[in-house]
């Protein structure tokens, strides 16, 4: 395949999230650079984040790989330990199945962007850390409960 055209990759902006949560993600937005390139096993997208945004509520995925490395900016990584700075070169992984939640924080004045690649499970179920909140994801649909398997409801909880 030859040299990817940037211009040409589809643009993800908003967020699958349900509300009040899918507000947060202002100022994120991602280039799906593996959909560009045809990718079917695995994810590649880069994610652009504008001063003072994040990359998305601090999670854990239970079936899926995920590897992060900045290629421009400063991101502060949040898990579990605390925050951690990151700049251009600085990488990161999080393997399927540690429950120790993640995300980017865009704490600068300018943007910031990381590339993101991460598995393509058939069925998977991301857990969210600092709210009551898990997905579902088949078949292409999202379906988002409660911890305790209860549906979500918009202005429950």
């Amino acid at each position: 395949m030859p040299k990817l055209d940037l211009s040409k990759a589809p643009v993800k902006t908003g967020s699958i999230y349900p509300a009040p949560y899918a507000a947060q993600m202002a100022g994120r937005s991602s280039l799906r650079l593996g959909d560009l390139g045809g990718l079917t096993q695995f994810g590649v997208n880069l994610v652009i984040l504008a001063p003072g945004a994040i990359s998305s509520l601090r999670h854990w995925h239970q079936n899926e790989d995920e590897f992060v490395m900045v290629t421009q900016g400063e991101c502060t990584l949040v898990q579990d330990a605390g925050p951690v700075v990151m700049r251009p070169g600085d990488c990161a992984a999080f393997p399927a199945g540690l429950p120790d939640g993640h995300h980017f924080i865009n704490q600068t004045e300018v943007e910031a962007r990381f590339v993101v690649v991460g598995t393509k499970a058939r069925s998977e179920v991301a857990t969210y850390s600092d709210v009551d909140l898990v997905v579902h994801q088949s078949d292409g649909r999202a379906v988002f409960t409660f911890r305790d398997g209860r549906p979500f409801v918009v202005g429950e909880g």
